[in-house]
C-alpha cells in the first residue's frame, strides 16, 4: 500500500507510518496475509531513515498486528483485528433528482444453480472460445504497429467495412463504412444519438410496455419520455405525440411482447416521422433468431428521408461481455456523433473491434450463428410444447417466432415480490412483465427467456413456473 508522510504533522514520522498501517489493517485494506513493503524499500521511497520504518514495524509486531516471515518480510496476522462491519460511505455530495430517479433493471448478476428464465440471457456455453482466441491473437498482431493510439472514435475502418457487407447480406441494410459507428452496445448507441439529436426538455417516444433502460437513459439526459401503446401489430402510430422529436422502436421483435411491427405500421411510422420532423431509432436487438416467419423489410430499408438510425448489437448473437454494437447513421450526423463519442469515451476498444473484424471476416461468426439458431430453435419449440401442456385457463401465451423470449400474460399472478420469492424457492429466476411498464397501468405476467436454459430442462422448468403462478 502507498504510505504518506506530512512534515507539518505534530506526530513523529514513525508514528504517522504506524497509524496509517494500523488503520489499513483495521478497515481491511491490508487483509490477513497481506505483505508489507520491505523496510529498506519503504524508507527509500519515502526519503527517510530505515530506522523510521523499522520502528513503526516493530511496534505493530509487538502488538500482534504483523509478523515477520523468514525471507518474506512482514505480513499481516489473520487475527490482528476482527473484520469490521462495512460502514456507510461518508459524503457531502448528493445526486440530482434527475439522476436519483433512475432505477436499475435486472440487478441479479450472481451465479445461479437453478433454471434461469430471465429475458435477454444467452447460453454462454455456446461461445466459440477457440475461434475467438484465434481471432484475438491475429488482432494483436495486426495492432502491433498501432499501440499507443486510441483509434478512430467511430471504430476501425476495417470492422466498419466488414459490417457493411454483413448487414447487406444478412439484413438488406444499405450502408457504407463511413455511415457506421461502432458502439458499446445498443444502449450506448441510443445515448450518443440522444446527445446529438435532442435537447433537455425535448420529447422522445418509446414503446409501452418497453425496455426500461432506454426510458431511464433518456430521462437521465433531461428528456421528456412518453410511452406509446403497443397492440398485436406493434407500435400504435396514431398514438404518437406530435411533439416527439425521437421515436425508439423494436419493430422486428417488440420488447417485451414479441409482436412484429406490421408493414402498414412501418410505412405509417415513416410517414409520421417525415411529417413531424422526427428521428426513428430502429433497435434490432435479436432478430437473427427467427424460427418460422419470413422477415419484414427493416425500417431503414424503407426509409427515403434519412430519418431512421438502424441499431444492432452482438450481445445476443455472440456475447454481452464484448460490449459491442453499431449504429447505421445518416451521413450528415456522423461528424457530430463521432465528436461527441470522442469526448465521452474516446472510442471503442481497438483490440475487441479488431478481433471482431477478424472473427466475421474469417467466417467464424456465420458458423456460430448457424449453430446457435439450431439450438435456440429447439428450445423455442420445447418452450411452446411445454406451455401448451399446461391446463391453466387464465395463462395467455403471446405468440412469438423471433428472438430468445416470449411473454406470458398471467392476470392471477401474485405481486412481483411474492412471485420472485416463490420462484427462488423452486430454483427459478424470472423477469416480470410488470417492470416493463413505465408510463401506465402494468399487466401481470412473465417475460420468459429461454436462451440460457438447457433444452432438456425446459419441461421441468415450466412445471415449476406453473406452480409459482398457482
Amino acid at each position: 500500500m502507498e504510505l504518506f508522510l506530512d512534515p507539518s504533522d505534530h506526530r513523529s514520522l514513525s508514528r504517522q507510518l504506524y497509524d496509517q498501517i494500523r488503520e489499513a489493517i483495521a478497515d481491511g485494506r491490508l487483509p490477513p496475509g497481506g505483505r508489507l513493503q520491505p523496510s529498506r524499500a519503504a524508507a527509500k521511497d519515502l526519503g527517510v531513515a530505515r530506522s523510521t520504518v523499522t520502528d513503526a514495524y516493530t511496534r505493530l509486531a509487538a502488538e500482534g498486528h504483523i509478523a515477520g516471515r523468514r525471507g518474506g518480510g512482514s505480513v499481516v496476522v489473520g487475527h490482528a483485528f476482527p473484520r469490521p462491519a462495512q460502514a456507510a460511505a461518508r459524503t457531502a455530495l448528493t445526486p440530482t433528482a434527475q439522476a436519483a430517479a433512475v432505477r436499475r433493471y435486472g440487478t441479479d448478476w450472481q451465479p445461479h444453480s437453478g433454471f434461469d428464465l430471465r429475458a435477454g440471457q444467452v447460453d454462454t456455453r455456446m461461445f466459440p472460445v477457440a475461434d475467438w482466441r484465434r481471432s484475438t491473437n491475429r488482432a494483436v498482431t495486426r495492432l502491433a504497429r498501432h499501440y499507443g493510439h486510441y483509434g478512430d472514435p467511430a471504430g476501425s475502418i476495417a470492422l466498419r467495412g466488414t459490417l457493411t457487407h454483413w448487414l447487406a447480406r444478412s439484413r438488406g441494410v444499405a450502408a457504407t463504412p463511413e455511415s457506421i459507428v461502432v458502439t458499446q452496445g445498443a444502449g450506448h448507441a441510443v445515448d450518443l444519438l440522444a446527445r446529438v439529436l435532442l435537447r433537455p426538455g425535448d420529447v422522445a417516444a418509446v414503446e409501452e410496455p418497453g425496455y426500461p433502460p432506454v426510458t431511464n437513459l433518456l430521462r437521465s439526459l433531461g428528456i421528456t419520455v412518453v410511452g406509446v401503446p403497443v397492440d398485436d401489430h406493434g407500435l400504435i402510430v396514431d398514438a404518437l405525440p406530435a411533439t416527439a422529436r425521437l421515436v425508439h422502436v423494436t419493430p422486428s421483435h417488440q420488447y417485451p411482447l414479441g409482436v412484429i411491427l406490421s408493414r402498414q405500421r412501418r410505412l405509417a411510422l415513416l410517414h409520421w416521422a417525415s411529417r413531424h420532423g422526427a428521428a426513428v431509432i430502429e433497435d434490432d436487438y435479436d432478430s437473427e433468431f427467427r424460427y418460422t416467419t419470413r422477415p419484414l423489410e427493416p425500417l431503414h430499408r424503407l426509409d427515403r428521408d434519412g430519418r431512421v438510425i438502424y441499431v444492432g448489437t452482438f450481445s445476443k448473437t455472440l456475447s454481452p461481455t464484448l460490449r459491442t454494437g453499431f449504429a447505421v447513421v445518416p451521413p450528415g450526423l456522423v461528424p457530430a456523433i463521432t465528436t461527441v463519442r470522442q469526448v465521452v469515451d474516446a472510442g471503442p476498444p481497438p483490440l475487441i473491434t479488431e478481433a471482431l473484424d477478424v472473427f466475421i471476416e474469417q467466417g467464424h461468426f456465420d458458423r456460430h450463428l448457424r449453430r446457435s439458431r439450431k439450438v435456440y430453435a429447439e428450445r423455442h419449440n420445447a418452450i411452446r410444447t411445454a406451455l401448451s401442456s399446461l391446463s391453466r385457463s387464465r395463462l395467455t401465451v403471446i405468440p412469438s417466432q423471433v428472438g430468445l423470449h416470449m411473454t406470458l400474460l398471467a392476470p392471477d399472478a401474485p405481486d412481483d415480490d411474492e412471485l420472485i420469492e416463490r420462484a427462488a424457492r423452486r430454483g427459478l429466476r424470472l423477469s416480470s412483465l410488470r417492470l416493463t411498464y413505465q408510463h401506465g397501468e402494468p399487466q401481470a405476467g412473465i417475460v420468459l427467456g429461454f436462451g440460457a436454459l438447457n433444452t432438456v430442462d425446459i419441461a421441468q422448468a415450466i412445471r415449476l413456473l406453473d406452480r409459482c403462478l398457482g
